[in-house]
């Protein structure tokens, strides 16, 4: 197919870099308006970003020229489809004019994602989810379709294959990067050395968003926790069923799991990959992996008091980020475009 012009908002971010690596060679997207700060503009991209990521920067990217975001300028480019890896207090109200704009918005920012219309979506998980963008308008009118929050993005992938057990409890307990806190985050005194027992709105996002991508009304019990982790978010799950559920079942499940009916390039062959090794999954594997960073790893299963545990680790940058927001592009396209 021939490639969609695509935007990317907040390219200079570390979900904008994460966004422009994974764009760098996809083979059905071409991004021709990067967006960033007033003061970059016109300015190169490899001049102005401070990379984070644990690779080099693609040298097809450093040449590309900075834009300002404004809407006169997006609509001269003949840019249909918008990434946005926007901080949510600015894509409250920028997302929002873009829908009205007629663009197809495709973000990781929680500003629109408990809107009854908009979809949350991890394609391997509620593909039907994506029709919500039908009720805003579409295909008459532009639409916004969010990600979930990271964690909660590992938590439903993992959870996904075993909701034909019915769930009726989940314990999960967080561990997570210090790159979910942004750049420049938090203060090398706060976190070095140390481990925070809050996220600000972290506990509350999976609840509400676990049960609305699951469509389950069980019970979830979370806590999260910050650790001095660069990347990665590590999470202890401890799952109470309706049917009586072994290891082995579970397990099956997990390695069962698949996607067939749609064509979805960022969606991983193995989306959740066990091992049964003592020490596994572990942080610093987190962007294994093809594509790299998709997988959601699992470990440590076991069976205590008829309930299921299980350690679970996802890339909060990619699955849980930029990469899940491509995954949904993707999954629009075969939908409705090919």
């Amino acid at each position: 197919m021939e490639k969609v012009r695509a935007a990317v908002l907040g390219a200079t971010g570390i979900v904008g870099q994460v966004f422009m690596w994974m764009l760098s060679d996809h083979p059905w997207f071409d991004p021709v308006f990067i967006a960033a700060t007033s003061g970059r503009r016109g300015k190169r991209y490899g001049d102005e970003v401070r990379w984070l990521l644990p690779f080099p920067m693609p040298e097809v990217i450093k040449n590309k020229r900075l834009e300002i975001l404004n809407l006169s300028n997006l609509s001269k480019t003949d840019t249909p489809l918008v990434f946005s890896g926007l901080p949510s207090d600015v894509a409250k109200t920028v997302e929002p004019e873009l829908r009205k704009e007629g663009f197809w918005v495709f973000s990781n920012a929680s500003a629109m994602r408990y809107d009854s219309d908009v979809p949350i979506a991890i394609p391997e998980v509620n593909l039907e989810s994506i029709h919500l963008i039908k009720k805003q308008g579409f295909p008459q009118k532009g639409f916004v379709i969010t990600n979930a929050n990271c964690s909660t993005t590992g938590l439903a992938v993992a959870l996904a294959p075993l909701k034909k057990f019915g769930i009726e409890e989940v314990t999960v307990s967080t561990y997570q990067s210090i790159s979910g806190a942004g750049y420049p985050g938090l203060p090398a005194l706060d976190i070095g050395g140390n481990a925070i027992p809050y996220i600000q709105d972290e506990e509350k996002k999976m609840r509400i968003e676990l049960q609305k991508i699951l469509e389950i009304k069980a019970e979830i019990y979370p806590y999260c926790v910050r650790i001095p982790t660069l990347f990665g978010h590590l999470e202890s799950v401890w799952v109470r069923f309706k049917k009586s559920v072994e290891p082995v079942d579970v397990v099956d499940a997990w390695k069962n799991f698949r996607l067939k009916s749609v064509d979805i390039p960022s969606m991983p062959d193995k989306i959740v990959d066990y091992s049964d090794a003592d020490d596994f999954p572990q942080s610093r594997i987190t962007f294994w992996g093809t594509p790299p960073g998709m997988t959601v790893y699992t470990g440590r299963l076991k069976k205590e008091s008829g309930k299921i545990g299980f350690v679970l680790l996802v890339n909060n940058l990619v699955k849980g980020g930029a990469g899940g927001s491509i995954e949904n592009a993707e999954a629009f396209l075969s939908l409705y475009k090919k």
